[in-house]
């Protein structure tokens, strides 16, 4: 039998990224778990209003989603720990600007540009929703058909009750062909 245990958020454990954008003409980048699609073209990023790379998106409009892997985890980790109304966070990550002016982490295997197309405020968070502009992906985790290779490519997921990481897993199934 089920217990009801509140209104609790249960959509766990998700990807998680490392949001970059242009504060001031210099990067800044954040941890972000919160994080989704919302349609085919567009994903969201939730972020507290207090976050200093609020400021960059709010006025510049544009953003990188750099999606984090084992490889960087360490690195991608810190930028939750330390503010960027602290600390400079410019030189955290060796990052090229991509066609649309938002700074891309080098060492994320996939990124992806994006443009802001509205916020939805609710309870102290900026719901950006963004449209995706320009997808980049490392040839290494490329497949034949220039699609992402999840048995390659193993995002880091996070799991928010016991703030533990873990990486993507076996293939289990075909969707759509499980019958």
């Amino acid at each position: 039998m089920k217990k009801n245990i509140g209104a609790k958020l249960a959509l766990y454990p998700c990807p998680i990224i490392v949001v970059g954008a242009m504060v001031d003409d210099k990067p800044t980048w954040t941890l972000v778990a919160h994080a989704g699609t919302v349609a085919h073209s567009h994903l969201m990023v939730s972020l507290v209003h207090a976050h200093y790379i609020n400021k960059g998106i709010l006025e510049n409009k544009m953003l990188s989603v750099n999606i984090v892997d084992e490889s960087w985890l360490k690195e991608a980790d810190r930028m939750g720990v330390i503010s960027g109304n602290k600390e400079d966070k410019s030189n955290a990550f060796e990052y090229t600007i991509g066609e649309n002016g938002a700074p891309l982490i080098n060492a994320a295997k996939v990124s992806i540009e994006c443009e802001m197309d509205g916020n939805y405020e609710l309870e102290n968070f900026d719901n950006f929703i963004c449209k995706i502009l320009a997808t980049y992906a490392d040839e290494s985790v490329l497949n034949e058909k220039g699609k992402i290779d999840y048995h390659v490519f193993k995002p880091v997921l996070f799991e928010f009750p016991t703030y533990e990481y873990f990486v993507t897993g076996n293939k289990i199934g075909n969707c759509a062909k499980m019958n």
